[in-house]
């Protein structure tokens, strides 16, 4: 190895004409450097900073994340990527439809761009003619640009009517391809109440798609007639100079060069337009989820009278999109007055020299015309200025769709993280800001159950469906969409006829444990196995009352045609309206086809008994009952869950009513604290036990005045009140009644 070294050292001194002594006091330099940057260094840092390789990595990677937060939507790879994904939804092939408007579409700009072509050649022999004094001609070229002034505007309507008709179905595509993203697998659902990524998912649906397909259309035409015109009216230009005998090639180069200056200037300039456009979408959607949530709950706010506390609130979010739209409306003054400078000014000083370079390098002859070619050279000038006049709105139109496409890069943005988001919480993949890990190592998590990776709690329970109906839980965890863990496991089976009542104080995992069963809330660990889930159907408190007649009412969520196909008529839901004493309905309200605000018309007694009805209809294998009858009477409850068990359905009820334990076989009670009990349920023997805690309950809650009132009898009569108070604890003691 020592010979090797040697021998490098001595060839590389050859090469290089130095000494071998200086080369290898350089070569020991060098290792020395190299071991103090490798080894020494990353230590020194260890100790003085307190962190490891691994955590440095970390935190510079976290710095990127921040950063990339900061930036926002820009026009970078991942814009065209997103873009790209989004036009395979809206153009899914060459022969669709949209494609054939756009081919439309395109023919038109085409059409518009030689069009505008002719009428410049046009308006110019019009000229020539005027300063030749030819009224013959003049008249002619008069009749031409009437004749053609009819197809421009045609093809000028047609574009607007294009793209606006463009719009609308990229529109029509998106939405349903959104709507069908929606409703699967309980998106909406999981959406707002499991994951935390999308905070107005109705201001996505409609504004922002609405936004960026209008862009999108209108950017196309913006961007694909001024590239057609600028090419073809330079190449037009070229042919009309050297028509004149000058020169051709400064013209095009100088216009070129501006066209660069500008483009640079203004591209360094520009402000971050598709950040500030997506924070404006984004307090917008705010701001209406707040007029939504206003109307959603009028009642309960004009009850507590907190009125003065949603318009602070209604306030400060206006107030912020205000702010928002005062940094946009000051961006863009500086940015256009700048603009404007440079593309109407410097670019008509720079086409004038362009028009004039021909004029002044020609070489034609024109002193054997009788007006000295004046007529020619002002054809020439009007037909190039009115060129270069197109051109110029062109590349001005090209320059001012980089802030489109700077916006479009906003709404691009927002709807694919709309999309994104859509199809994660469909397999299950949820992100909640409030339970992120921070950055924290999976290894320094400490939450009971739950295991996270990258900051996000694993979904890691087996979710079966059984065949004969069997509700069967193993080391099933009930945690909140917060991580909160209410239960850290439970383990129970539930056969069908076995009427199980669910008891507990609030907040125990009650109706959680019903989210579960229903599939609205993942299964962290352990193992489900549910029925089907049309076999189970749930009534909650305050039943949904759904847009529509008072029949669909009973059989939602079925429509009239899947009511019919199971072989259901109006004398059958008749009968069901007789089991829940709803009947009446149908002649107070106008007959089964009556169309109301059923969640105003109805009382809440009213509507938990159509809930009930609903079930009557479905007939579902389990009933999930939380709370569902808490407003209608003991006696017509009881008729209610009584006809359930006669037509076979299994009851799950949460209920505080001890009047319902008569109906259950077995009771699951949490304790609030994460334990629970579940064993078979003796109703007359719970009871019993129930009056008797009535009863001391109201023995003791006298005892203490009893007490006071004694104190007073004793100073009264002048006793001593302390003996009678140990004899009367003693008492207590041995009655086991002692505080």
């Amino acid at each position: 190895m020592t010979n090797a070294v040697s021998k490098l050292i001595k060839d590389t001194s050859q090469k290089l004409n130095v000494s071998e002594a200086t080369l290898s006091r350089t070569g020991m330099s060098l290792v020395v450097a190299l071991y103090i940057y490798k080894v020494v260094y990353p230590k020194a840092k260890v100790a003085y900073t307190g962190l490891t390789a691994k955590e440095q990595q970390l935190e510079k990677t976290k710095e990127e994340i921040l950063k990339e937060r900061k930036r926002g939507p820009t026009v970078n790879k991942e814009f065209f990527q997103e873009l790209q994904r989004l036009i395979k939804i809206i153009i899914p092939s060459i022969w669709s439809k949209p494609a054939a408007l756009l081919g439309l579409h395109t023919l038109t700009l085409i059409t518009r761009t030689f069009l505008s072509i002719y009428v410049a050649q046009l308006e110019g022999r019009v000229v020539k003619y005027i300063v030749r004094k030819d009224v013959g001609k003049f008249a002619l070229m008069m009749t031409k640009w009437i004749g053609i002034a009819i197809p421009a505007t045609f093809i000028n309507s047609m574009i607007r009517f294009l793209e606006s008709h463009l719009a609308l179905m990229f529109r029509t595509r998106l939405v349903r391809y959104s709507y069908q993203l929606y409703f699967q697998s309980q998106c909406y659902y999981r959406v707002s109440n499991l994951d935390g990524r999308l905070e107005n998912a109705d201001h996505c649906l409609t504004e922002d798609i609405s936004a960026f397909t209008s862009s999108i259309a209108h950017l196309y035409s913006h961007i694909t007639k001024p590239l057609l015109d600028s090419m073809l009216i330079t190449y037009s230009l070229a042919s009309l100079a050297r028509s004149r005998g000058g020169a051709s090639l400064p013209g095009p180069v100088l216009g070129t060069l501006v066209v660069m200056v500008t483009g640079r200037i203004l591209r360094k300039v520009s402000p971050k337009f598709g950040v500030l456009v997506a924070e404006e979408a984004h307090r917008k959607g705010y701001l209406r989820a707040i007029h939504s949530r206003i109307i959603t709950n009028a009642e309960e706010i004009a009850f507590y009278g907190g009125h003065k506390v949603e318009l602070d609130i209604l306030e400060q979010a206006y107030k912020s999109l205000v702010q928002q739209l005062g940094v946009i409306f000051n961006q863009r003054l500086w940015y256009i007055m700048l603009e404007q400078f440079l593309m109407k000014y410097v670019w008509s000083g720079a086409g004038m020299i362009m028009t004039s370079i021909p004029l002044l390098t020609s070489t034609r002859n024109e002193s054997e015309q009788a007006d000295g070619g004046v007529s020619d050279r002002t054809q020439y000038f009007t037909t190039a200025k009115n060129m270069l006049v197109s051109g110029a709105d062109a590349v001005e139109r090209l320059f001012t769709s980089y802030k489109e496409i700077v916006e479009l890069a906003g709404y691009t943005a927002r709807v694919g993280n709309m999309l994104r988001v859509f199809k994660d919480v469909q397999h299950g993949h949820y992100i909640r800001p409030s339970v992120l890990s921070n950055g924290q190592d999976d290894e320094k998590q400490h939450v009971p159950v739950l295991t996270f990776r990258h900051g996000v709690p694993v979904i890691s329970g087996v979710v079966t469906e059984s065949c004969d109906g069997t509700i069967l839980m193993e080391d099933v965890p009930i945690v909140t969409p917060n991580c909160d863990v209410v239960v850290p496991s439970l383990s129970l089976t539930v056969t069908p006829h076995v009427h199980l009542l669910i008891s507990g104080p609030n907040g125990c995992g009650k109706s959680s444990l019903f989210r579960i069963l229903s599939g609205l809330w993942p299964v962290y660990s352990g193992h489900l196995q549910k029925p089907i889930t049309s076999d189970m159907f749930y009534i909650p408190q305050r039943p949904y009352m759904r847009v529509g007649t008072l029949r669909d009412q009973v059989i939602y969520p079925d429509s009239i045609y899947e009511m019919q196909s199971k072989g259901w008529s109006d004398e059958d839901l008749a009968g069901i309206l007789d089991l829940v004493h709803l009947r009446h309905l149908v002649v107070r309200e106008g007959g089964w086809d009556a169309v109301q605000d059923w969640k105003d018309v109805l009382s809440g007694g009213e509507k938990q008994r159509m809930g009930m009805a609903r079930l009557f209809y479905h007939k579902p294998r389990y009933a999930l009952l939380d709370e569902c009858t808490s407003a209608v009477s003991i006696d017509v409850e009881g008729q209610m869950y009584q006809a359930a068990k006669d037509q076979g359905i299994t009851l799950l009820t949460i209920t505080h009513r001890p009047t319902l334990w008569k109906f259950h076989t077995h009771l699951l009670q949490f304790d609030g604290e994460g334990g629970w009990k579940f064993d078979r349920l003796d109703s007359e023997k719970r009871l019993g036990l129930k009056d008797e805690k009535q009863q001391l309950e109201t023995v003791l809650s006298d005892i203490p005045a009893k007490m006071e009132r004694l104190k007073e009898l004793c100073s009264i009569l002048g006793e001593d009140s302390s003996v009678l108070l140990d004899e009367s604890k003693e008492v207590g003691s041995d009655a086991g009644l002692s505080d």
